[in-house]
């Protein structure tokens, strides 16, 4: 896997707001952290793509017109680290996923400035 190319993607993915296409990215699986869920789902911790699909479509709806810029990219040996400015913050955010054996995100957790 390219770390490159994922974050490209990944960064195209979010600014289309094509929730689909964001959650390609993703395992059946997933488990996603952030502080920010907890704000709209009462909890840090957000498990499985139904749940993600739902956390973030409420996201998506609130913050219209939401863009992120890439800023940096590190891999790893499972994963990936995308540092990115979030025009909804104003600041960075970096966004770590560690991929199963289909290349998929099966846990991805959210670090903001």
């Amino acid at each position: 896997m390219n770390p490159r190319a994922f974050a490209d993607d990944w960064i195209a993915a979010w600014n289309s707001h094509d929730l689909e296409r964001i959650l390609a990215h993703y395992a059946e699986d997933v488990v996603f952290e952030s502080p920010y869920a907890e704000k709209i789902t009462g909890s840090p911790r957000v498990v499985g793509k139904a749940a993600l699909r739902a956390y973030w479509s409420r996201g998506l709806s609130i913050n219209t017109d939401l863009t992120f810029t890439l800023k940096a990219v590190y891999g790893g040996p499972a994963g990936v680290a995308i540092r990115y400015h979030s025009s909804r913050t104003g600041h960075e955010a970096v966004e770590v996923l560690q991929f199963n054996e289909a290349g998929l995100a099966s846990w991805a957790a959210a670090y903001y400035e």
